[in-house]
């Protein structure tokens, strides 16, 4: 490749990039202050990458991110949830209970790995699912790497739905929360997604600001606060491990 298709091919990553810094809608203006481009040099960027199925121009002028990305991207964490499965396999061995992989994908944690326990009494979470951030394991773990500033905006954007008459749905409540998950490293989802199922989880912060979370969940009466214990410094270990696959 020339140097010139080089510079090309750097220039529109940082315009993917800005609209996705912007929330995955922003106008020229912003993506020009936050890449440092010149305007002109914005718009021919924004324009190819709307031929190229990776944006969309918006009524309002605007661009957003595209379903192609979309697809791009869940190709990606399924490959890597493929990379982590002995990981999580591992977990289970361990512990008993099922292993998750998830990432941040928009406003939403998606399942892209498990590990299913033996017990005859389990829980399946469906490759491919998405849930709400603010109720699950998984979700606060991902949202305690982000600033009080992100996880409000998210919060407003989103709402905080009921899920169970457990679930957090007060920001500031939320953010008390995520404060205690940074100190202690590590996010539990007590009954907040599904009455009878407790998890405990461990964010993994990749480069390119790739977020993703490896838990253990289970029935209430098997997910003691002893087993949490236990958990935690395995969880630990696998989201480095899985951080070197796949993010070398």
């Amino acid at each position: 490749m020339s140097e010139g298709g080089l510079q090309s091919v750097n220039r529109a990553f940082a315009v993917l990039d800005a609209v996705a810094d912007d929330g995955g809608e922003s106008g020229v203006s912003s993506v020009a202050a936050r890449t440092g481009l010149a305007e002109s040099t914005v718009h021919r960027m924004l324009a190819t990458l709307v031929e190229l199925g990776c944006l969309r121009r918006l009524p309002s002028r605007r661009y957003a991110l595209a379903p192609r990305l979309v697809r791009l991207g869940a190709a990606a964490a399924r490959g890597m949830g493929s990379e982590a499965m002995p990981v999580l396999r591992r977990l289970v061995d361990a512990l008993g209970e099922s292993a998750n992989l998830a990432v941040l994908s928009g406003s939403q944690a998606e399942y892209v790995a498990q590990a299913p326990s033996a017990h005859t009494m389990r829980l399946f979470t469906e490759v491919g699912r998405k849930v709400d951030l603010h109720c699950t394991g998984v979700g606060k773990a991902m949202l305690s790497t982000l600033s009080d500033e992100a996880v409000r905006a998210i919060a407003a954007r989103t709402g905080l739905a009921p899920r169970t008459s457990y679930t957090v749905t007060d920001v500031d409540d939320l953010l008390a929360q995520l404060d205690e998950a940074r100190r202690v490293g590590f996010a539990l989802d007590e009954q907040e997604q599904e009455l009878g199922v407790r998890c405990v989880a461990v964010p993994i912060a990749l480069s390119g600001d790739v977020v993703f979370a490896v838990s253990v969940s289970g029935p209430t009466q098997r997910m003691s606060a002893e087993l949490i214990e236990r958990a935690v410094p395995l969880l630990t270990d696998a989201a480095a491990e899985i951080a070197t696959l796949v993010d070398p």
